[in-house]
């Protein structure tokens, strides 16, 4: 039976802790071409400098094959539905690597396709980057649980796949925004359950001295998502105090790591001293992109014994 990556809860915490140490393992040069004669479709509506690049080199160096169709090429929904593309896709190749503006696109190629579907992005998740996201804490910080993960920003795709990859790990999560802006009551509702399982917390603020106080991971994204841009002015009004800068970090612990799915927007969003600074893990976030991947894939195509 094939298996989707569609949220971060398609997988279980079990399966995480799998991914990640596999994921471990991979980066010190292991494990490789266990994917031999497999072939990778990247399907992308948006573009991307860290998923497409990751995201082939990992199918390369697991030993298979990646084609990149571009929107021109399929013009997904467009020149062709959906369900045709993902059946025709699904007569090539072994797995769909999706990165897509709305998520039911996603939705609708899993249902469609026969072989696996992975999300690359969509405007409802982001599982790969919390996946590479929470590989940077482990190796960093040694461990997941006990930990305080502050999301100062805007609630959108990464901060929801970051809240449910949080309650599921026993991570203790914290989002401030502003009215608006706030994760929505579903997401929270659902992390919140499995934090309960788990022993950890989500709790959701409007104030970032609150949310950032103690944490041991500070993490923004841009204010502007790409699609959004007629919002740009609106937003940076609304997020003006949220910016993560010095003043901003010393309210947490000292040996706190910066986080940036990036791209960043200097000056915005955070300050380049911040991206810049000594907390800063950001290009060891985008580095983690390729070897999560790989071990998602190996995860998701290799069967079971």
């Amino acid at each position: 039976m094939k298996k989707d990556l569609l949220s971060v809860v398609d997988l279980g915490r079990g399966d995480v802790e799998q991914l990640i140490e596999q994921a471990l393992v991979m980066k010190q040069g292991g494990m490789r071409c266990l994917l031999p004669w497999r072939s990778v479709a990247l399907l992308f509506e948006k573009p991307s400098l860290r998923t497409r690049v990751s995201f082939d080199l990992a199918v390369t160096q697991l030993g298979g094959h990646c084609l990149y169709l571009s929107p021109q090429e399929v013009g997904l929904g467009q020149r062709e539905p959906v369900a045709d593309v993902a059946r025709v896709l699904s007569r090539y190749v072994d797995c769909i690597v999706a990165r897509v503006f709305s998520h039911d696109t996603l939705v609708s190629l899993a249902g469609s396709a026969s072989v696996s579907v992975i999300n690359a992005l969509s405007d409802l998740e982001h599982p790969c980057q919390a996946l590479a996201d929470f590989l940077t804490i482990r190796e960093h910080k040694g461990r997941l649980q006990s930990m305080r993960l502050a999301y100062v920003g805007d609630g959108n795709n990464v901060a929801r796949s970051l809240a449910l990859l949080s309650g599921m790990m026993g991570v203790d999560f914290v989002i401030a925004a502003p009215a608006g802006f706030a994760l929505d009551d579903g997401t929270l509702r659902r992390a919140r359950e499995m934090a309960a399982v788990a022993g950890s917390s989500v709790t959701a603020t409007s104030d970032p001295v609150e949310a950032v106080r103690n944490a041991d991971v500070v993490y923004t994204d841009t204010w502007t998502s790409m699609g959004q841009e007629k919002e740009a002015p609106m937003r940076r009004e609304a997020f003006a105090a949220y910016q993560v800068n010095s003043s901003l970090l010393a309210h947490a612990r000292s040996d706190v790591i910066f986080m940036h799915c990036l791209p960043a927007h200097h000056g915005e969003e955070v300050t380049t001293e911040v991206l810049n600074g000594a907390s800063s893990v950001v290009f060891d976030q985008a580095e983690n992109r390729l070897h999560v991947q790989k071990a998602a894939l190996a995860q998701i195509l290799i069967p079971a014994d």
